[in-house]
């Protein structure tokens, strides 16, 4: 009698899912025949599918960690520093961090709730994300200098909303479709 184990690769358990790895027991005589198959484990892989959509939970703990060191950086360069030129770059800095953290949530439930052709992955939302802390800082940093009206605010955003634009243009032009087969053909 012979034991063998051996893991049964994604394909033959849930060919759509995320892979799901089977570890079998194989029970084997002498001559090499078949006593019996026992599934002992099985497992599921932490690598997605390419064309499955991330939920919340895995931008939790960035969003978390952006709002209270952001947040609270803020707070505490508000309250325990002085105006000199190094916190203010940090204000801007944190400032970014703040509102990007902020902002995540928001755009993650814009993106869900209106979809896109092709759906934004993960980077994109992060990035769009990233887009609100630097409008906000670049604000920020012209206000000291006085220069922020009406005609600048929406410039600027008309600007970032633009290049934000040409960038999901570019991803869209560079995508490629899935490839189905068709295992009937008619």
């Amino acid at each position: 009698m012979r034991l063998s184990f051996y893991i049964m690769p994604p394909s033959h358990i849930c060919p759509t899912g995320p892979a799901t790895y089977a570890v079998r027991l194989c029970v084997r005589d002498r001559d090499g025949y078949n006593l019996g198959n026992q599934r002992i484990l099985s497992f599921q892989s932490i690598i997605n599918p390419m064309n499955a959509q991330p939920t919340f939970r895995s931008y939790l703990l960035s969003t978390l960690a952006l709002i209270l060191i952001g947040w609270g950086g803020v707070v505490a360069l508000l309250n325990y520093s002085l105006p000199f030129v190094w916190a203010r770059w940090g204000f801007f800095v944190l400032g970014i961090m703040a509102l990007t953290g902020t902002a995540l949530p928001v755009v993650y439930f814009f993106n869900r709730r209106f979809p896109a052709v092709p759906p934004a992955t993960p980077h994109v939302i992060v990035r769009q994300s990233l887009w609100v802390g630097v409008y906000a800082a670049i604000l920020a940093w012209l206000q000291l200098g006085r220069f922020v009206s009406l005609y600048v605010i929406l410039g600027l955003a008309g600007g970032l909303i633009a290049i934000e634009y040409f960038l999901r243009l570019r991803e869209k032009a560079r995508r490629t479709p899935p490839v189905t087969s068709d295992d009937n053909p008619s």
